[in-house]
């Protein structure tokens, strides 16, 4: 399949489906430094009718007459807008008559990879942009940039569901379509040795708008738009299986307006990770071990059945226990107690992850104190192979085992991401210096 054929490549009956079954896309801008992201959800924002007044009456103040800078959509820190880059992940709204979107514009700098990690972690879809005048397309293969690959990676690792990339300016080429082609063999290339399919590879104009929310009917471009093919990715399927597990995040008690003065009710509120929770249900906690029915549900302040994957929902339990946040809810299939696992990390910190090195990981809403017992091998970026390594430097992807100072219930990564996926906090600094996504327990 040539780079034009699978850059058209898309599922007829994901485009095909009503707009009423189709959930919101959230979705992340990802790539190096000043491919075009800001500029690019800027012109899906303006092209889509999802600026207000007078935001645009600013922006067209600012231009003076000049073309409008759509990347002063998304750029709403000072620093950011003094340096004409992009700091901390910025959120925007827009909707077509097909979909509603949510975007999360991250960072293309090495030194805020962490900030788009934590968008990618909720993230429904990336689109990895490619700059195609960084690159030396008249050459083979083709030699993509370190953090595009980087990012596509993290995104892959990080089981975003479906990963598009756009070659962007390409309004700045002498031979678009060539160098199109060329670009999107090798991200292909990439992507086959990274075992992953791309939804798709768009050629775009973030600056003038080509192919971002339509097709001109006189492009050699034959595929969908940028904005026809996220129309019709699926949503994130979420990890419902026969297992519930629910975090605890926050206990509440309520006072029984029936009977003033009895015992007041205790509502255990928490986003279910897994499965579903139903009244009548038997639940036990973790760590403690002890078993409830579930006597009542709510949820936003109602009461209610039945709750499920990705809900957020209040339980209320058919005797007192000493629940508190950071325990678990679990039914069905019970999660085992792990102390020592296998994970994939991505180093974030400055100072190198090390053999016996002590941290804090926060698994859900727990905090429990960990080391570092091994580093099996990082990943080489450019060529995808592990190596043999002591530590792991900032930015680096690796495979370590750890150990806990207290058992938590782990489950890989792969079948939940919730209960798979732990943040890595400096005991000393607080800095936030890796994730961690569980592989197997040891």
């Amino acid at each position: 399949m040539n780079a034009l054929a699978h850059a058209a490549q898309t599922t007829a009956s994901e485009h095909d489906a009503p707009a009423a079954t189709l959930k919101a896309l959230r979705f992340l801008t990802a790539g190096s430094v000043d491919d075009g992201k800001s500029t690019l959800i800027g012109r899906l924002l303006f092209d889509s009718r999802a600026i207000l007044a007078d935001q645009l009456a600013h922006l067209e103040h600012k231009a003076a007459g000049a073309e409008i800078d759509l990347s002063l959509l998304t750029d709403g820190l000072e620093a950011e807008r003094e340096q004409g880059i992009t700091i901390d992940v910025a959120y925007r709204y827009f909707a077509t008559p097909r979909r509603k979107f949510i975007i999360a514009d991250a960072p293309g700098h090495e030194q805020y990879t962490r900030n788009m990690v934590t968008a990618a972690a909720g993230s429904d879809a990336a689109v990895v942009l490619v700059d195609i005048t960084k690159l030396e397309w008249r050459t083979r293969p083709v030699a993509l940039l370190a953090q595009t690959r980087r990012h596509a990676l993290l995104a892959q690792r990080l089981r975003v569901p479906s990963i598009v990339f756009a070659v962007n300016k390409l309004d700045a080429v002498d031979e678009p379509q060539r160098a199109f082609e060329a670009v999107a063999a090798a991200l292909q290339a990439f992507a086959d040795t990274a075992g992953f399919t791309p939804a798709g590879i768009v050629p775009v104009s973030a600056l003038r708008g080509d192919h971002v929310t339509a097709v001109s009917p006189e492009s050699w471009y034959r595929g969908p738009s940028l904005l026809a093919l996220l129309e019709g990715l699926p949503a994130a399927l979420d990890d419902d299986g026969p297992a519930t597990a629910l975090p605890v995040q926050y206990v509440a008690r309520l006072d029984s307006e029936q009977t003033p003065g009895a015992n007041p009710e205790r509502v255990f509120w928490g986003r279910l990770a897994a499965g579903h929770v139903a009244v009548g249900d038997t639940l036990t906690v973790f760590p403690s071990g002890q078993r409830a029915r579930v006597q009542a549900l709510r949820r936003a302040g109602r009461p209610v059945d039945r709750a499920e994957t990705g809900e957020s929902a209040g339980v209320v339990l058919d005797r007192h226990l000493d629940i508190s946040r950071g325990d678990w809810l679990m039914g069905g299939a019970q999660a085992q107690p792990v102390q020592h696992f296998r994970a994939t990390l991505a180093w974030l910190d400055t100072e190198p992850a090390q053999v016996g090195r002590k941290i804090w990981v926060r698994h859900a809403h727990r905090w429990v104190q960990a080391r570092i017992e091994a580093i099996e091998h990082r990943l080489d970026i450019q060529t995808l192979q592990p190596q043999d390594a002591h530590e792991l430097q900032v930015n680096d992807i690796g495979i370590v085992r750890l150990q806990l100072q207290q058992p938590l219930p782990l489950v890989p990564y792969a079948d939940n991401r919730v209960g798979g996926a732990l943040i890595v906090v400096d005991p000393a600094s607080h800095r936030t210096s890796g994730a961690l996504l569980v592989e197997a327990a040891l």
